[in-house]
């Protein structure tokens, strides 16, 4: 097994067979806005690979240098429960050593499977992800904030950059309108709409 950056056409194919039926609308970026991100040089289509099939994807949507956000982790349907997952998390720790990985899982409280989401959570710990001292509203999704890094981080350092990333890629008024980090649970939720960029 290796991980590789997808081009183009590989991209569009684990768009439509792995991600458009593991994720809802309100965290799926259409495909043209995934594009259009590598194509600026501001994201990374990392793919797990078997010779030539891809097994699973961990997309990397990058910040300021040595900062990014994983984006997608998923597992194709047929290899899943292999260790698939693991084995993508510590290749992408050996592709991108020098940077600090914020990653974004469903929060169980909110979520609507939240067995999934618990176990979800479960998976990043074994995989010695550390969870920072704060949540975050995406889009009216709920997320428990983690990260990959060597030594624990302070919150502070971590939600700028989070921060950043968000309105490095929108408007004023959209970031304040569907992104709240970290989450203010006195704040009410926000509106659940679908990820996108009109």
């Amino acid at each position: 097994m290796e991980l590789r950056l997808a081009s183009p056409e590989q991209i569009a194919l684990v768009y439509e067979r792995d991600l458009k039926p593991s994720f809802p609308p309100s965290e799926l970026k259409p495909l043209a806005n995934i594009q259009a991100m590598c194509r600026e040089g501001c994201y990374k289509p990392w793919c797990l690979f078997s010779g030539e099939e891809i097994m699973g994807e961990c997309f990397l949507w990058l910040g300021r240098p040595g900062w990014g956000l994983l984006d997608y982790l998923c597992v194709t349907e047929s290899r899943r429960n292999s260790g698939a997952g693991a084995w993508m998390l510590a290749a992408l720790r050996q592709a991108e050593p020098d940077m600090v990985i914020l990653v974004e899982s469903e929060a169980p409280v909110h979520a609507p499977d939240s067995e999934l989401a618990e176990r979800r959570m479960g998976f990043y710990a074994r995989c010695g992800l550390r969870t920072a001292g704060y949540d975050t509203d995406v889009f009216g999704a709920h997320y428990k904030t983690l990260y990959m890094w060597r030594e624990p981080l302070p919150d502070r350092r971590l939600m700028e950059e989070n921060r950043f990333i968000y309105q490095n890629r929108f408007p004023k008024e959209k970031y304040d309108r569907y992104v709240r980090i970290p989450r203010d649970p006195a704040a009410g939720p926000v509106r659940q709409v679908p990820w996108n960029e009109d």
